[in-house]
């Protein structure tokens, strides 16, 4: 890891933090954006920078088109001259090299910088060289998720199975093909579907399941962004 210290002329420096996690993130871990925005403070703090806001694109894609991360763009309209934009990893920026580029120059047209925990500081060649390397790998990373999963569908149609992603409260049918109601799943649908018609926001229901046990597909606490997913079509997710 690199790391440089910037001195600001012995005055105090202005972070804004930024966070982000794609659907797939969120739905693995709710803590995921907490556990940015504590290893961003935490720097600051070691940086002896000023934490003067922090914004958030819960369940964005790193490749998703700027337009769609309004959490980076209200951190990119609240940077003043000099100001950090800081994050936890390069990739919180995005997973596409160009799209990455176009940030960074956005963020460098309000004479602001950025620097990311695993990253390296300044605008020197080596400093640039190490960032591009970064964002080249996770470019790659996303590049080989999408010809595995290319791959899988492949061989899932050749063997005449089901293709996509399975709907919450739905199970594969024996033939492989058709989904029948997941039991276990249907009641927690109906508790949601329950605590919706009684006025529960999206942040209570989760707390609610929380509590009650009722935990999502992969075991894990639920959260508001898989909730707001959900939610569009519980209706239609309802077996009769």
């Amino acid at each position: 890891m690199f790391y440089n210290v910037l001195k600001n002329q012995g005055n105090i420096m202005n972070a804004i933090i930024y966070t982000r996690v794609s659907t797939e993130e969120q739905s693995e871990s709710g803590a995921g954006l907490n556990a940015q925005v504590d290893a961003c403070r935490s720097y600051a703090r070691q940086q002896g920078w000023d934490v003067t806001a922090a914004f958030e694109d819960a369940g964005i894609s790193g490749t998703a088109d700027i337009e769609k991360r309004t959490g980076l763009m209200r951190a990119i309209n609240a940077l003043g001259k000099e100001d950090v934009l800081l994050v936890a990893k390069r990739d919180r920026l995005g997973r596409d090299v160009v799209l990455v580029k176009m940030i960074e120059r956005m963020v460098a047209k309000r004479k602001a910088s950025i620097h990311a925990l695993n990253g390296a500081s300044g605008d020197t060649p080596e400093a640039q060289f190490m960032n591009g390397i970064l964002d080249l790998s996770s470019a790659y990373e996303v590049a080989l998720i999408r010809a595995r999963t290319k791959a899988a569908l492949g061989a899932k149609k050749a063997r005449n199975e089901r293709m996509g992603k399975l709907p919450f409260g739905f199970m594969v049918a024996d033939d492989g093909v058709h989904l029948m109601p997941c039991p276990h799943e249907q009641v927690i649908l109906q508790r949601i579907h329950t605590l919706r018609q009684e006025g529960y926001s999206l942040r209570k229901v989760a707390d609610a399941l929380n509590h009650e046990g009722r935990l999502n597909r992969q075991g894990l606490p639920w959260n508001h962004v898989s909730l707001h997913t959900l939610c569009k079509d519980i209706d239609q997710r309802l077996a009769a």
